[in-house]
């Protein structure tokens, strides 16, 4: 197998795909209203209920998170695919998201913020920290304070995990610029004795 050496004095994860989740952060502006932003670069941070994204003090998702000390997040199902793409729309002159009325959400339980409707994972999270650093990006992570699933999602002992994945499909985005729909999975192949 042959490798293309690639230039690492620019960004190279634009030059091959790579799978991430895809979910919509929430925050409250300054004037009381919301925001949605599509995430790609988010992740459970460590096996306890820590959550993480990376944005860029240059949108308001950063700033809102900091002010507001929290944020959630919306696991969009595949068919909500336009929704999260709305999410991204930029702002008018005014400095709104006019798209985002044409969405349905919902708001959180214990964190002030929207989460999108029918999403089938609701998280919010209060401010735990931010590691800046990352070029003019940081790491905003948060606790989790509360935590919804959508009961075809939800892993329970009766139910084989292959079951749950078809019910309930998983929207991937594969950076740069694609998605694909996640609707099998098959079991890792775990060494006797593994533990995480």
């Amino acid at each position: 197998m042959s490798y293309a050496s690639l230039d690492v004095t620019h960004p190279v994860w634009d030059r091959f795909f790579w799978v991430s989740p895809l979910v919509v952060i929430g925050t409250r502006e300054e004037d009381g209203t919301f925001d949605l932003a599509p995430k790609h670069m988010a992740s459970p941070m460590g096996w306890q209920n820590y959550f993480g994204f990376v944005c860029t003090p240059r949108h308001a998702t950063y700033g809102n998170a900091i002010r507001e000390r929290g944020f959630t997040v919306s696991y969009p199902r595949p068919d909500q695919l336009v929704h999260t793409s709305l999410s991204a729309e930029p702002r008018c002159a005014d400095g709104q998201k006019a798209s985002l009325a044409d969405l349905t959400i919902v708001q959180g339980e214990v964190v002030p913020g929207p989460l999108l409707d029918d999403a089938y994972v609701h998280l919010e999270c209060e401010l735990d920290r931010i590691v800046e650093g990352f070029g003019e990006n940081g790491l905003i992570i948060g606790t989790i304070v509360a935590a919804r699933v959508q009961e075809a999602a939800l892993r329970e002992s009766e139910r084989e995990d292959g079951a749950v994945i078809a019910d309930s499909p998983l929207l991937a985005y594969l950076a740069p610029g694609q998605y694909a729909r996640i609707d099998q999975g098959h079991s890792f192949p775990f060494p006797a004795g593994f533990s995480r």
